[in-house]
C-alpha cells in the first residue's frame, strides 16, 4: 500500500509549526509599557497631573464662565447694605426672615403671658402647660401675620420698582401703604387706613436704615 506524498508533507509542516510555537518566547519592548501610577504617588504629589488629562496643564490660560447667579440687582438704587439678586431674593429671604422673627417675638410674648397668668391651683405642670399654650397661640399668629405681610410687601415693592425703573424710599413707602391697606381691608376703612399708615412709615424707616448702614 502506497502513502500519499501530499498528506505526509502536510503532517510534517504541522508538526514543525507546533514545535516552533511551543519553543518560541514573545516579549514586549520595555519602552512600550506605560507606567501605572500608584496611590502613594497621587497622595505625595509626585505624579504629573498633565498626564491625567490634556487640559490639566492649561493653568491660567483657561477662561472661566461667569455665572449669572452672583449678579446683583441692576435697578438704580437697589444696591444697599443687603445685596440682592432680584425680586426672588427679596421675596424668599424677606418672607422667611419676617416669619422667623414673628415666631420668636410671639414665642417671647407667649412665655411672658403664660408665666404671669393667674392659675386656680399653683402647680408646675399647669404652669408649663399654660406657657406652652400661650407660646403656640401667640407665636403662630404673629409669625403667620408677619410672613403674609412680608410676602405682599415684597411682591408689591418689586412690581413698583419694575414699573418705575428705580428703587427709592418713596416706592418702599407706597408698597408698605398698599400692603397695610390690603391686609386690613376686610376690617373696614379706618383699620385699613391705620394699617396703611403704620406699614408705610415702617417701610420708609426700614428703607432709610438699609440705605445708610
Amino acid at each position: 500500500m502506497s502513502q500519499n506524498p501530499d498528506s505526509s508533507s502536510s503532517s510534517s509542516s504541522t508538526s514543525s509549526t507546533t514545535d516552533y510555537l511551543r519553543s518560541a518566547s514573545f516579549s514586549r519592548p520595555e519602552s512600550d509599557v506605560d507606567h501605572v501610577a500608584s496611590a502613594s504617588e497621587f497622595l505625595l504629589g509626585a505624579y504629573d497631573p498633565a498626564k491625567l488629562h490634556p487640559l490639566a496643564d492649561l493653568g491660567d490660560k483657561l477662561d472661566y464662565l461667569l455665572l449669572e447667579d452672583d449678579k446683583t440687582n441692576e435697578i438704580p438704587g437697589a444696591n444697599s447694605a443687603l445685596p440682592s439678586r432680584g425680586w426672588s431674593d427679596d421675596l424668599c429671604y424677606g418672607t422667611g426672615t419676617m416669619y422667623l422673627s414673628g415666631l420668636a417675638l410671639g414665642g417671647a410674648w407667649g412665655v411672658r403671658e403664660g408665666a404671669t397668668r393667674q392659675l386656680a391651683v399653683s402647680n408646675t405642670r399647669l404652669r408649663i402647660n399654660s406657657i406652652l399654650n400661650s407660646v403656640t397661640r401667640r407665636g403662630t399668629f404673629i409669625g403667620n401675620s408677619a410672613g403674609v405681610l412680608a410676602l405682599i410687601y415684597n411682591g408689591v415693592n418689586s412690581s413698583i420698582d419694575a414699573a418705575r425703573g428705580k428703587h427709592d424710599i418713596f416706592g418702599s413707602m407706597g408698597a408698605g401703604g398698599i400692603t397695610g391697606a390690603l391686609y386690613k381691608s376686610t376690617a373696614g376703612v379706618k383699620p385699613a387706613l391705620a394699617a396703611a399708615t403704620f406699614m408705610s412709615a415702617t417701610a420708609g424707616i426700614w428703607s432709610y436704615i438699609k440705605r445708610n448702614l
